[in-house]
């Protein structure tokens, strides 16, 4: 990375996706004085709100609870804006509670501690599964809902994605300093002699060039550079049912639960809809593509990349992801999850996932003019408040201390089935959704 004495401010800068780290990044760019003369653009394949953006959803967990020290405390800094000053209409604060009854466990006891650290939140440990049951008002025990020990955090919360992400848009768009373009880039405009990108070339081969270009397009990231043995999109399973005003009314004074060791998930309902998720080793989809960054047009590359509705109007969760949900639901509540009360809505949320968790976040270390703001491994929506100012400040070559080492472009590849993860992700491993998809859809 270089340092912040030979960071020259670009003159223009080209942003490909509008997600979290693409949007934030703008909004951070409009709001920083040293930036006033640059022109900013911000390229999407589709139009705002991108509907199968995984920023594009009802509800999206807001915490600190973090098993590693850094993120927990960049996450308080986000909850608090939250709470006062970014979208706070948006945000809900209803408390989460993580449990587990595998290794997972470990991460436990570990966000436990750095959240008890910080000594802002308001925290109830649980050291049973009835202890959870009672607490959550969850109506069994079961490993696979309840855990087996955890907390609440009733500091934490959740808050409406879509409508954040709306918000935020709307600030920058009130800015009008931000160029919005809508357009498929084909690829990286790469000068091969001198290892530079000067911006991108879109599908009818037109091109757009900018001093520097940051590259957040999220799980779709590795389909313009090579991130075999970095990171790699994963999909996650997300249903929906709709539910009472008097179920909602009920629900709504429990806690989001989240248990890591089966992966799944359930947000306390709002609007008539209750959510039912995992986050979990997810499925792959590998997809053979023309090499990203070579200039030979029949090199080609095997990497994961997002399968959306997008892709198939008739997308939906493969029966085993419907069938984990509903298995979690019957864990917790099985008077909600009873054959007559159908999912009535799903759709697959794609990750980009990291070896161990951490964001990427670093200029490229072969091409200049490239920097790359990616990696979110499912946990990047709640620092939308500040996830911006954090990109931003490592593209001035002053990264914060405590993710020099976490965000900083790894020095080797390592194969997949080596990465280690945080310890917050159980569930299977291995599934490829064409795979799943071939054993039986479902019709939501």
């Amino acid at each position: 990375m270089p340092s912040s004495s030979s960071i020259e401010i670009p003159s223009s800068i080209l942003i490909i996706g509008s997600g979290v780290f693409g949007l934030s990044t703008a909004w951070a760019i409009c709001n920083n004085p040293q930036f006033k003369d640059t022109s900013v653009t911000v390229i999407d394949r589709q139009t705002f709100p991108t509907p199968d953006g995984s920023s594009i959803d009802s509800s999206r967990i807001i915490r600190p609870d973090y098993a590693a020290a850094p993120y927990a405390r960049l996450a308080g800094i986000a909850q608090q804006r939250w709470r006062t000053d970014f979208a706070p209409e948006h945000y809900h604060q209803t408390g989460l509670c993580i449990t587990a009854f595998g290794p997972e466990q470990k991460y436990v006891a570990e966000s436990l501690a750095n959240v008890q650290s910080i000594g802002t939140d308001k925290l109830e440990v649980l050291k049973s599964a009835e202890d959870i049951r009672r607490v959550c008002g969850l109506e069994v025990t079961a490993p696979m809902g309840s855990g087996s020990v955890g907390y609440v955090n009733w500091s934490s919360g959740w808050a409406d994605a879509e409508g954040g992400m709306k918000w935020l848009r709307e600030k920058v768009e009130k800015l009008d300093r931000v160029k919005f373009v809508v357009g498929k880039v084909r690829k990286l405009a790469i000068d091969q002699k001198t290892n530079t990108v000067s911006g991108v070339i879109f599908e009818d081969k037109s091109e757009l060039g900018a001093d520097l270009t940051i590259l957040a397009a999220g799980a779709w990231s590795a389909s313009l550079i090579d991130l075999r043995g970095i990171c790699k999109a994963t999909g996650q399973a997300v249903c929906y049912m709709p539910i009472s005003a008097e179920e909602e009314a009920h629900l709504s004074k429990q806690p989001t639960v989240l248990n890591l060791s089966s992966g799944n998930f359930m947000i306390t309902p709002s609007n008539g809809l209750l959510k039912v998720a995992r986050h979990n080793h997810g499925y792959t989809n590998p997809t053979t593509i023309p090499h990203p960054e070579s200039a030979n047009s029949t090199d080609t590359i095997t990497t994961s990349l997002p399968y959306t509705h997008i892709n198939d109007p008739n997308l939906s969760v493969p029966i085993e992801g419907l069938n984990d949900c509903r298995d979690f639901l019957t864990a917790i509540h099985p008077s909600i999850a009873v054959p007559s009360r159908p999912f009535t809505k799903s759709k697959i949320c794609w990750y980009t996932d990291t070896r161990n968790g951490d964001f990427l976040i670093d200029y490229h270390p072969k091409y200049k003019g490239l920097f790359v703001a990616t990696g979110g491994s499912g946990h990047g929506y709640k620092f939308l408040p500040v996830i911006g100012d954090s990109i931003l400040e490592c593209v001035l070559g002053r990264t914060p201390e405590d993710f020099k080492q976490r965000w900083k472009w790894p020095e080797e590849r390592v194969p997949e089935e080596q990465w280690a993860g945080d310890g917050s992700r159980g569930g299977p491993v291995g599934m490829v959704l064409m795979e799943e998809l071939a054993k039986g859809r479902t019709k939501l």
